[in-house]
């Protein structure tokens, strides 16, 4: 087994656990009487801890060694899986998810996802880099979705239709986190920097990444809205959605971002990397703005799916763009600066949410459509003229 491949197996245990905790946590958070805005703040803290952890990835890894700091974010995920199993206190929560180890997304997640990224390019070439990339988010995409389906499973067996499932399920993040730590020690040399002189500096790079940073914030912001767990509680509480109902949910939608996947390889290639993030991105945004109009359940349903099958394919592709757009010595650094920027922004998104949600529980689907609708545009008119080496059709 080579090293994508195993990246691509520890990839999946970890998303598979996502994919059940945010199920669990949609549900089990009020369900212990964590308040809104106590859910907000557990929330926040776990994107803040992502940021926090991104940072020092991005200052650190390479020196520690990425293999060593990849198990030990596997075994802070193990420690974070039975605090959250165990306690109500919202503090120990609140600490728990500043580890940076837990998120409430399964495509992109802080340290990991930078930590990847930057094992991935070590054996990732030109000719197959969109692909990889595109293999690697439809890994987490189906390893998620199969976790969110196990959780809805375990709450219906459980029979808590009307509750959601008991806490003490997030203890599986322990065989998942120590099994994730047994692979990543196992990847070969071949991922680790073989140039820590150019580790953190951006040079020549740097006034496009920073500029494409800015850009990736405010869109990360505006998902920050409405993470997953955010998305299950809302249709929890406006829709009275069972744990069961969300757990489907969540599997079909995960489903459909794993085919979106493996498309935006095929369709970048067609039209280029720029126009797919774009033009697949833009409709989707308008779907988010169309859910908080939602009369009943089987229109929300039916919305969510219609933006799953497209609001994803801007992610390959973008990792893709980032990749191809610098210096080869400056991969590394662009990846985790402009990672660490959409994760620095992405906290404040669930408090924002909470606060909007108060007004209107739907608002905030409004505003973040709205947000990236701006992004997709932005990046579009910055960015039209850029020809990236090897496409031939300069987007203009």
């Amino acid at each position: 087994m080579n090293d994508t491949t195993k990246i691509y197996v520890a990839q999946g245990l970890r998303a598979a656990a996502y994919g059940f905790a945010t199920v669990v946590l949609a549900t089990s958070l009020p369900d212990r009487g964590l308040t809104k805005l106590q859910i907000g703040l557990v929330l926040g803290a776990m994107l803040a801890g992502i940021a926090l952890a991104s940072v020092a990835v991005g200052q650190f890894a390479d020196r520690i060694g990425r293999r060593r700091s990849y198990a030990s974010l596997f075994l802070a995920l193990a420690i974070t899986g039975v605090v959250f199993a165990v306690t109500a206190n919202v503090w120990l929560l609140i600490a728990a998810g500043l580890t940076g180890s837990l998120s409430a997304e399964v495509i992109e997640s802080g340290p990991f996802t930078s930590l990847e990224q930057a094992m991935l390019a070590a054996e990732v070439v030109a000719q197959t880099r969109t692909r990889n990339f595109g293999r690697y988010n439809a890994v987490a995409a189906a390893s998620g979705s199969l976790g969110a389906l196990g959780a809805g499973a375990a709450s219906w067996l459980s029979g808590h239709h009307t509750h959601g499932p008991s806490s003490l399920l997030l203890l599986v993040f322990v065989p998942i986190g120590v099994g994730g730590a047994l692979v990543a020690r196992s990847l070969s040399e071949r991922v680790e920097s073989h140039a820590p002189s150019a580790h953190g500096r951006l040079r020549s790079s740097k006034p496009v990444v920073r500029r494409l940073a800015s850009l990736f914030a405010l869109d990360s912001f505006a998902g920050g809205l409405t993470v997953s767990v955010f998305v299950g509680y809302w249709l929890h509480t406006r829709f009275h959605a069972t744990s069961a109902t969300i757990g489907a949910l969540f599997f079909f939608l995960g489903a459909f971002q794993t085919f979106s996947f493996l498309a935006a390889t095929a369709i970048a290639k067609r039209f280029g990397l720029l126009r797919t993030m774009v033009f697949s991105h833009l409709p989707s945004n308008l779907l988010v703005i169309a859910v908080a109009f939602s009369p009943n359940l089987v229109v929300a349903i039916a919305l969510l799916v219609a933006r799953a099958s497209l609001s994803q394919m801007d992610v390959p592709t973008r990792q893709a763009y980032v990749m191809s757009l610098v210096e080869p010595d400056q991969r590394v650094p662009a990846a985790a600066y402009t990672n660490t920027a959409r994760y620095l922004t992405r906290p404040f998104g669930p408090p924002v949410a909470t606060a909007l949600a108060q007004s209107a529980l739907g608002l905030p689907f409004v505003v973040a459509g709205s947000l990236k609708v701006v992004y997709d545009l932005s990046l579009w008119r910055w960015f039209r003229h850029v020809a990236l080496p090897g496409e031939t059709d300069a987007t203009d």
